[in-house]
């Protein structure tokens, strides 16, 4: 018997996925009716709000023919509609999967039926039951919107014409180019080429290069074409350059006049040693009354990035930084990110501010948010301040009184340090308690030579300093976030904002997570928010420092829905949080900039702006979020096949962190890097997949390699283009 859903209440919220929940409502008994009474009981909603919510969805639907109303008030299904509207996710095999708020599950299309659909394509598809059954499938019938005309990929030359073999294992298609449309490239070039059109008879493409990147291998060649893969520029058009440079950048007194002067109190950065762009300062003042006043200051870009101006519209549509391994493609040109909006040590700079009284045990007292002058009085890498927080028994003998003139500066920054490392503990420990979850994954990061060549390898895990900075930065993004939304008496006061919203977690993918850790002896309980909270804390706690941590920690994030922008705020699950949104870090995210607008807006009085236009650019952000995550997830795999080029005689402890029909994978304890163990490379007895026990069982012997297990491997093949992975299996 399937598991039923647990839908956790959410009061005075937007129901999420709610045309979905409808759908499968209706689709499980396409010849009933039901009322908006009924639907909200199935789905667990009992408050005014939204069953309103129900109600203007039932109409909407309706009035798209995509439910019929039976009788005033009563809907269902509309079983003669076949045809829809989506997007196609395809997969490395050449199949898809049509995905569409008005089925619950994505439908597949088999590769026969995709007509020349690719990879995240608009498209009309008719749906039907496969020979009689009551699984679905879907022909594509339309391709409504591209989702992308350029691909990267290698040229292959013959006499008179070439195809471009696409990087992508989701595009299926070489792409044709003909002599006249080479552009100068030659055999065995990476280059880029732009799909110019598809002849109904042709199962390729047609094509030109418009793009020469470089040649296979080659560092920099292979870095922008993981760039451009995602559609990512690696350099900005001159004329933006030349908006940036033009700006006024002097700090002027009328300016200052029109701001809180903050530049006298103690103000410091805490960022990693290579930082380049300060977006972030904490300011520190002892009051009078013996409590904390905190600043959290951030660069004042929106005085620098007006609207509607060519600097605006580039970076919106960047609207993220992308952090590579060897390098950051900035969301702004570099005179901005690392200059005059950086908040670099022994200057002055213009500020936005979220400013906190906080007593001893870190209650708040009072806010101000607003545009501030500050200057900061130091510069500190995450290292250096950890190693006060580590050493603050020994560093200053005596309490160091913050404004007592015989004391310099740089003691009176370690007293502050030591005092807001006290408090962001506080903060912590009542985040995790209203139930946050703590993911602390251990990133990999290289050490690289002067060519970018990677020749180490070491982990970077998040400290004291790190946590420190971390939760003053979710204590501004929360409160600003309360300050708009959340009107007197805790009402949503329905202002357009930019929230950061992360939603529950789906049960069925809980359930999977189960299966898994089980193996390794772990478990969790999802009886309830709480604990399922709990739960997910332990498990990650109880793995920490393990072999299969990184295998168990990776598989927890997949459980967890992706958290995204937009203006129908329904909380952040993940942080424990009614409201958050992002102000901490506009010199690389867009979405920081439209919430300082924002706000700025609302303390000018200003009244709600529409919705429609945020909410648009609030999409665009996510996707742009996204891309980045992908192509900076590719730079590490190049540069893990690249470390492990150079590491080919030696053997290797891993551990099984994926089992298909065709392979098993293998995680690498000492460096993480990933790589395959094909099946039909194991030879000691002929394996067959067992998809219920995550393993491979050998027919002769019974023996099961098995998810999680530990195994030796040594580097069989290395393909830095494919950025793959074939191990050799020396034991189990």
């Amino acid at each position: 018997m399937p598991r039923k859903k647990k839908i956790y209440k959410k009061k005075g919220k937007v129901i999420k996925d709610l045309t979905r929940k409808i759908f499968r409502i209706l689709n499980e008994d396409s010849t009933k009716s039901f009322n908006y009474k009924q639907i909200a009981s199935k789905i667990a909603i009992s408050d005014t709000e939204g069953r309103n919510q129900i109600i203007k969805k039932l109409s909407e639907l309706a009035s798209s023919q995509k439910i019929v109303e039976v009788e005033k008030g009563k809907y269902k299904i509309n079983a003669d509609r076949k045809y829809h509207i989506g997007t196609m996710d395809l997969t490395a095999n050449g199949n898809g999967y049509f995905i569409c708020d008005d089925f619950e599950e994505d439908i597949f299309v088999p590769s026969v039926n995709l007509n020349k659909a690719l990879q995240d394509d608009i498209v009309r598809v008719y749906v039907y039951n496969k020979r009689k059954t009551p699984k679905l499938e879907a022909d594509v019938v339309e391709i409504i919107e591209r989702a992308k005309q350029e691909f990267v990929g290698t040229l292959q030359m013959s006499k008179n014409f070439g195809f471009v073999l696409p990087d992508s294992p989701k595009m299926y298609a070489d792409i044709f180019i003909s002599k006249g449309k080479l552009n100068g490239a030659d055999n065995g070039d990476k280059v880029v080429a732009k799909i110019t059109d598809w002849p109904d008879n042709s199962k390729n493409p047609f094509g030109k290069i418009t793009q020469i990147l470089g040649r296979p291998g080659d560092h920099d060649t292979e870095i922008h074409s993981i760039l451009l893969e995602y559609g990512l520029p690696y350099e900005f058009p001159k004329e933006v350059e030349k908006e940036a440079e033009e700006l006024p950048i002097e700090i002027t007194a009328e300016e200052i006049s029109k701001r809180r002067d903050m530049r006298e109190d103690l103000t410091f950065t805490i960022d990693p040693k290579d930082a380049k762009d300060f977006d972030d300062a904490l300011s520190f003042t002892v009051l009078e009354n013996g409590n904390y006043e905190i600043g959290i200051h951030i660069a004042d870009v929106s005085h620098y990035l007006q609207s509607k101006t060519i600097l605006d519209d580039e970076a919106y549509d960047r609207a993220t930084s992308v952090y590579l391994v060897d390098r950051v493609v900035p969301m702004l040109p570099e005179m901005l990110s690392n200059g005059v909006c950086s908040l670099r040590p022994n200057e002055e700079k213009l500020t936005f501010s979220a400013v906190f009284e906080l007593d001893e045990k870190a209650n708040i007292h009072n806010q101000w948010f607003g545009r501030t002058v500050t200057y900061s009085d130091k510069r500190f890498a995450y290292e250096e301040a950890q190693a006060i927080i580590e050493n603050k028994n020994n560093i200053i003998p005596q309490e160091v009184s913050l404004t007592g003139s015989e004391y310099t500066v740089d003691d009176k920054i370690v007293e502050a340090t030591l005092k807001l490392d006290e408090l962001a503990k506080k903060m912590r420990a009542k985040r995790m308690k209203a139930g946050a979850i703590s993911f602390d994954k251990v990133e990999v990061k290289f050490h690289l030579d002067e060519e970018a060549n990677p020749i180490g390898v070491f982990f970077k895990e998040g400290k004291d300093a790190n946590k420190l900075i971390e939760e003053f930065m979710l204590l501004a993004n929360k409160k600003v976030a309360e300050f708009i939304g959340k009107g007197k008496g805790g009402r949503p006061t329905n202002k357009t904002f930019v929230y950061r919203i992360h939603d529950e977690p789906d049960v069925d993918k809980l359930a999977s997570l189960q299966n898994i850790i089980s193996k390794f002896g772990y478990k969790i309980d999802t009886q309830s928010r709480e604990s399922t909270s709990e739960s997910l804390n332990k498990l990650l706690k109880d793995v920490h420092g393990k072999g299969e941590a990184n295998l168990v920690e990776t598989l927890a994030i997949r459980s967890m829905s992706k958290a995204v922008y937009t203006t129908q705020n329904i909380g952040h699950y993940g942080l424990a949080f009614d409201y958050y949104s992002h102000f901490t870090s506009p010199i690389r995210r867009y979405p920081d900039v439209m919430t300082h607008r924002l706000l700025q807006h609302y303390l000018d009085g200003g009244s709600s702006p529409k919705v429609d236009g945020y909410e648009e650019r609030c999409k665009h952000t996510s996707k742009m979020e996204e891309l980045a995550a992908k192509a900076e997830r590719d730079s590490i795999k190049y540069m893990q096949v690249k470390y492990m080029q150079d590491h080919k005689d030696q053997e290797f402890q891993g551990v099984i962190s994926g089992v298909t029909e065709w392979g098993i994978y293998v995680e690498i304890v000492s460096n993480k890097c990933e790589g395959m163990v094909r099946i039909r490379d194991i030879k000691d007895d002929y394996y067959i997949f067992d998809e219920k026990q995550y393993a491979v069982i050998g027919q002769s012997t019974q023996a099961m390699i098995q998810l999680g297990d530990p195994v030796t491997v040594k580097v069989k093949h290395t393909d830095l283009e494919r950025k793959h992975l074939d191990f050799e299996l020396i034991s189990h």
